[in-house]
């Protein structure tokens, strides 16, 4: 799944305090793995998010190896912000 760097940042900023725990909880992750996934600099072996980062306009797309930690955090975000996504 191929989206913009924006896009990815708009979804977490959108997320409510304590979100990225809860999807950490449900996927069976940890929660640095979660924050790593939004742009978080966390890193360790068994952390790392698959994203990659391409520049480019927009903050570059990013592509997302496994998109359900992105799939889980639109069905935490407010309704009016996950309007704006479609």
């Amino acid at each position: 799944m191929n989206i913009t760097f924006n896009e990815l940042r708009k979804v977490k900023d959108s997320l409510p305090d304590g979100t990225m725990a809860k999807i950490a909880e449900d996927l069976g992750v940890s929660v640095e793995r979660v924050r790593n996934y939004f742009g978080g600099s966390t890193i360790s072996a068994d952390k790392v998010a698959d994203i990659h980062i391409e520049k480019g306009p927009n903050g570059g797309i990013v592509h997302l190896e496994d998109p359900s930690i992105f799939e889980m955090a639109k069905k935490y975000m407010p309704r009016s912000a996950s309007a704006d996504q479609n």
